[in-house]
């Protein structure tokens, strides 16, 4: 793509892997960084340039795109010591794909407007990693208006929807909404595969038979079937992150008095799945938990 902008991506890991090469498939000239320098060569291979630090990668990048575990690893990627606002300069965008609290958004953006003259999205994403391959994540998006409409031709070689919802935090509180439905809709599908199961009804068959009807959904079809085949490998997501998520939804109820009776039910499952060693595998084995199997 001849006078492409020159991104850069930092966080090549389930999500991040996929969006790199579909960016790179774009012809956008791509810069990465990932704190496990092995998980690099895919990227590398396909025309990725690997930087040495984050503030390395922000110094050879107009537009920042990030997407990493947690808004700790956030922190430290844009503000340590070798982190994009080291590197970076004024005029630079950084979009985090991140699911991090509304308020470390809303610090993060501030803080980078304050001090380095940077512009800052907030841009959670839903969709999974089939998404990511397929392009047709939903992304929402927090922040000024001229940055959201600046990455949009970028994010939309990634995207089916990218919809500004509001100001810094406001796409990550539209990301908790997101997690509050689908957290609390996978212990209630294990539970429909497990009745299936016990009454003698070939639950795989489920998503097939309820296809169309009100009770059909994204979750129901992929992570109902994957339940009722105990197919668990390759992971989609991580009990660990799902839970994170429902955390920091009830951590902004309590501040403006909201009651989530449903995903407070929910993250007890998955925190007992985490006490149960299951963190990392995706939340469809919550159909074991529910089976008695540990």
């Amino acid at each position: 793509m001849k006078d492409a902008l020159r991104l850069g991506y930092i966080g090549v890991g389930l999500m991040g892997r996929p969006m790199c090469l579909r960016l790179l498939a774009a012809g956008y000239p791509l810069t990465v960084w990932n704190r496990t320098a092995a998980k690099l060569a895919e990227v590398a291979a396909k025309g990725a340039r690997p930087a040495a630090t984050p503030a390395a990668l922000a110094r050879e990048s107009e537009l920042i795109l990030m997407c990493v575990t947690d808004q700790h690893a956030a922190e430290a990627v844009l503000f340590g010591p070798d982190g994009v606002a080291a590197g970076g300069a004024p005029g630079k965008l950084v979009v985090d794909f991140s699911s991090i609290a509304p308020e470390a958004a809303r610090r993060f953006a501030a803080r980078l407007r304050e001090e380095h003259s940077m512009g800052m999205v907030d841009a959670p994403v839903s969709g999974g990693t089939v998404g990511a391959e397929q392009g047709t994540l939903a992304i929402m998006a927090g922040g000024r208006d001229e940055d959201v409409e600046r990455a949009r031709p970028v994010v939309m070689h990634l995207a089916q929807r990218f919809t500004r919802m509001g100001d810094a935090g406001a796409g990550q509180t539209t990301k908790l909404c997101n997690q509050i439905i689908v957290g609390s809709l996978l212990p209630v599908i294990a539970e429909a595969v497990r009745l299936a199961e016990a009454a003698g009804v070939d639950a795989r068959a489920l998503p097939q038979a309820l296809k169309g009807g009100f009770a059909d959904s994204l979750p129901l079809q992929v992570f109902g079937a994957r339940m009722a085949a105990r197919q668990f490998e390759p992971a989609l997501g991580a009990v660990s992150i799902m839970l994170k998520d429902l955390e920091n939804a009830a951590a902004v109820a309590r501040e403006r008095g909201v009651p989530l009776p449903m995903a407070r039910t929910a993250a007890e499952l998955y925190r007992l799945l985490v006490a149960q060693g299951h963190a990392e595998r995706e939340p469809s084995v919550l159909v074991e938990l529910l089976s008695g199997n540990r």
